[in-house]
């Protein structure tokens, strides 16, 4: 099993797009097979700071993730609303940077 920790900064006026966009997002990622959780935090004291909170059965089943129809999507109307992202993944032995 592995973990995603993914912290995004949203554009201030397209936080209510990225909510929007997003759900269709989250929506079609929990009924991947090899998704076991798949949750996303809002901060209180940084209202366009977000976290992703990912829990996948293996770092092969991330990687069929991403290449997943709502992924591209995502990848394809994202920019306009992130502006920046840090994503870690996190195994039981390394920490890996994206």
């Amino acid at each position: 099993m592995i973990y995603v920790i993914a912290t995004v900064t949203v554009r201030p006026e397209h936080r209510a797009d990225f909510l929007e966009n997003v759900r269709t997002l989250i929506s079609a990622t929990l009924r991947e097979p090899d998704c076991q959780s798949y949750d996303l935090l809002s901060s209180i004291t940084e209202p366009n700071c977000f976290v992703f909170v990912e829990r996948w059965a293996s770092r092969d089943a991330l990687s069929q993730h991403f290449e997943t129809p709502h992924v591209q999507e995502w990848r394809k109307v994202s920019p306009e609303f992130v502006e920046k992202s840090v994503i870690e993944v996190i195994a039981p032995d390394h920490v890996e940077t994206l």
